[in-house]
Parts: C-alpha cells; sequence; structure tokens
C-alpha cells in the first residue's frame, strides 16, 4: 500500500513539473518575444531556465534534505537525456542547420561546463565554493548572452549559403502581460511543489525496493524533470521552431550543470556515491560526440540524430543493468 501510494505521488510530482514548466516556459517565451528578442537567445535562456527549473527545484530540494546521490544524478542523468534523446529526437524529426553562434559559442560553453561539472565532481564532493563558482560561471554566461542580444547584429552568419537567421524578432505588440505573469508565478508554484514531491516519493520507492537512491535519481527523476525539455523540444520542433529546441536542449545542459549543481551546493555541501564516474564519462563522450556532430558540415541529420538516440538509450541501459 505504501509502495501504490508513492508511486502515485511521483505521477502527482512528475504531472505537476510538467504542467508548471509549461505554463512558466510558454508565459516567458511570449513576454521575452514582446520584448523583441531572437528565437536563438529565448531559447538559450528563456526556455531553458524554464525547462530546467524542475531540475533546479529537485535537485536544490534534495541538497537540503542530504540526498546528494538524488541531486546530482538528476542533473547528469537529465543531460545525458537532453543530448542524447531529446537532441537527437529532434535532428530525427526535423535535420537542422546549426548557425556559427550555436557552434562557437554556445556548443563550446556546453563542453566547457561538462568538463568543469566533471572536474568539480571527480572527488565526489562538491562544496559551497565551487557550487558559487559554477553559478558564477553561469552568470558569465547569462551576461555574455545579454551582451550579444544588445547588439543585435541583423544576421547570424552561416557556412551553407542558406538565408541566415536573423538575430532580432518583431515585437509582438498581442500580449497580455497580466496573463502571462499570472501563468509563470502558477507556473512557478507547480514546478516547486512538483519537485518537492517528486524528490520524497522517489526516495521512499528507492528506499523500500532497495534501489540505490543514485540509480533512482539518474533514471526516474532525470527523465521526470527532463519532460518539460522534451515536450518543448518536440512541440517547437513540429511548429518549426527548431532553433528553439536546440538552444533549449544546450541551454539547458549549460543551466543543468553550472546553476543547478551549483545552487544544490549553496544550499548544502554535496557528496555522491561512486556511480558518478561511469557516468560522467557517458556524459562526457556523449557531449563529445554531439560537439562533433554539431561542427561536421554544420548540419545534425536524421543519421546523426538516431546516433544521438542510441548512445543515450545505452546509456540509460547500462544504468539500469548496473
Amino acid at each position: 500500500m505504501v509502495l501504490a501510494e508513492n508511486v502515485a505521488l511521483l505521477s502527482v510530482g512528475i504531472l505537476a513539473l510538467w504542467l508548471g514548466a509549461r505554463w512558466l516556459v510558454d508565459a516567458a517565451s511570449r513576454l521575452a518575444a514582446a520584448a523583441g528578442i531572437s528565437p536563438l537567445i529565448i531559447g538559450l535562456t528563456v526556455v531553458a531556465f524554464g525547462t530546467s527549473a524542475p531540475e533546479i527545484a529537485v535537485s536544490a530540494t534534495a541538497a537540503l534534505e542530504g540526498q546528494g546521490d538524488v541531486s546530482v544524478g538528476n542533473v547528469v542523468g537529465s543531460n545525458v537525456f537532453n543530448i542524447g534523446l531529446i537532441l537527437g529526437l529532434v535532428a530525427v524529426l526535423a535535420p537542422f542547420r546549426v548557425t556559427e553562434t550555436l557552434l562557437r559559442r554556445d556548443a563550446v560553453a556546453m563542453g566547457g561546463a561538462t568538463v568543469i561539472a566533471a572536474l568539480t565532481l571527480a572527488n565526489r564532493v562538491v562544496s559551497r565554493l565551487e557550487g558559487a563558482v559554477l553559478v558564477s560561471l553561469l552568470v558569465g554566461y547569462i551576461a555574455a548572452l545579454g551582451i550579444a542580444a544588445r547588439r543585435s547584429p541583423a544576421t547570424d552568419s552561416s557556412s551553407d549559403g542558406t538565408i541566415p537567421e536573423p538575430d532580432t524578432v518583431a515585437v509582438d505588440t498581442h500580449v497580455d502581460f497580466r496573463r502571462e505573469i499570472g501563468r509563470l508565478l502558477v507556473g512557478l508554484v507547480l514546478v516547486v511543489v512538483g519537485g518537492r514531491v517528486l524528490v520524497d516519493s522517489a526516495t521512499a520507492i528507492a528506499l523500500s525496493l532497495g534501489v540505490s537512491a543514485w540509480l533512482v535519481g539518474v533514471t526516474v527523476v532525470a527523465a521526470g524533470t527532463s519532460l518539460p525539455e522534451l515536450v518543448t523540444s518536440v512541440v517547437a520542433t513540429r511548429q518549426g521552431d527548431v532553433t528553439i529546441a536546440a538552444g533549449n536542449v544546450i541551454g539547458s545542459n549549460v543551466f543543468n550543470l553550472l546553476g543547478v549543481l551549483g545552487l544544490a551546493a549553496l544550499v548544502r555541501p554535496t557528496a555522491v556515491d561512486p556511480a558518478v564516474f561511469p557516468s560522467l564519462v557517458w556524459l562526457l563522450a556523449l557531449t563529445a560526440i554531439a560537439t562533433v556532430l554539431i561542427a561536421t558540415g554544420r548540419r545534425v541529420t536524421r543519421l546523426e540524430g538516431v546516433v544521438l538516440v542510441v548512445v543515450g538509450a545505452g546509456y540509460w541501459l547500462a544504468s539500469a543493468v548496473v
């Protein structure tokens, strides 16, 4: 009976996270569009932060409760899910061209954040000082994006002769600010509450089944908190907004590694299971593969998307077996 109740609570937590993140992302995107911000910047910042809100809520709550394995496992597992399954699925649905900006600045930022996070976790402990450094790096990245947005160049260079993507968009004057701010606040509340329910129920399930907290964090919790990225990216791709979808994945990974991991450590210094090492190897390898695929031909094809999905699925299967 207790197990069934916790499974039900787990489902409720995931649903609350999904609905909350959806409203949060939709409202934030509309407000950003009203300010004339480019799709790439929206994807890298507003949408990425919104879809990473569940990871922030879950990891911070887990850290506060001393569940370091759930906190860090959520970050690592979510990033593998983002690159392997979500970015790969986006490419399968709609192969996309990569702009020079996305490659030179944002893909490099994702790779750098992955390496820095791996080095930080090398001793299986993330101190408050290290958390502060990670958050500071994220602030620097956001500042760089803000400077790029203010410069507002007419176009972003491309390497395949196609029409480059504008860095600015027309201001949407048909936004109901009160309504969107209300949706944003309600979405934020749902994300926070859903994160708390998800952590508590997932931890209880792990204890009742004798499963390690790390495994639960890197699989069930990571998948649950990655649902907003999955839904947002697929919807954006189906609507032709592939730039937002790709930016969402890359931006979310940077936010997770620097912001989520950093904030969790600031809340409470985090110690993790030795199982973090093979997971970090998988994440580093998958990030390297994705970066190479993005850099090769400045385009991600359907076949390359399948490769990412297969590698990402392989990680999940390996984690379940171990």
